[in-house]
């Protein structure tokens, strides 16, 4: 079925060309700087995360890895793998930024979750620390929702930090999630 979209897309785009002539064709846009600033997450990492279930409860460790590419310039596409404990996980996450919005977007989909989480965020002034917002499930609290935060430190050109973390009742931020990745020499 994507073979057949995709080749629709191709004669679609081919036909239009062909009406306008190529030198008429509309252009597709380019990339723009805070595109450029995704292309630095691009690549093969090795990760060591710790979460803690709740306040008060020992922390999980957890080893994987994360291989991230560039969509066009515009996209960011990471696949990430580890387990805790015996439970192989594996994630799925987008980032792109919105021109018109004025904000980095994005996805999250994992191997242990029904939720599509999506993300809106911005980028602090040093372009250091990208914040990215969202509204979820609460695990093991069914019907339960609250406010997320991821957060993804750029260290260093080998080195970036991600932080999840939970918006409580009493609105404080209860970080539930750390992981460092190390890019792959």
């Amino acid at each position: 079925m994507r073979t057949i979209a995709l080749a629709g897309f191709v004669v679609a785009l081919w036909a239009g060309s062909a009406a306008f002539g190529a030198d008429d064709a509309p252009q597709p846009p380019a990339p723009e700087k805070e595109h450029g600033w995704l292309q630095q997450l691009v690549g093969e990492w090795e990760t060591e995360s710790e979460m803690t279930p709740g306040p008060g409860q020992p922390p999980l460790k957890c080893r994987g890895t994360e291989s991230a590419r560039s969509l066009g310039g515009f996209w960011t596409m990471s696949e990430t793998k580890g387990s805790f404990k015996d439970v192989t996980v594996t994630g799925v996450m987008t980032l792109g930024y919105d021109p018109q919005k004025k904000k980095y977007v994005g996805t999250w989909v994992d191997s242990m979750s029904h939720h599509l989480w999506t993300y809106e965020g911005t980028l602090d002034a040093d372009g250091k620390v990208l914040t990215l917002e969202t509204e979820g499930p609460i695990p093991g609290a069914p019907g339960k929702r609250a406010k997320f935060k991821e957060v993804l430190e750029i260290k260093g050109k080998d080195h970036k930090v991600f932080s999840s973390s939970v918006q409580g009742d009493d609105g404080k931020w209860f970080t539930f999630m750390t992981a460092n990745y190390r890019r792959k020499k």
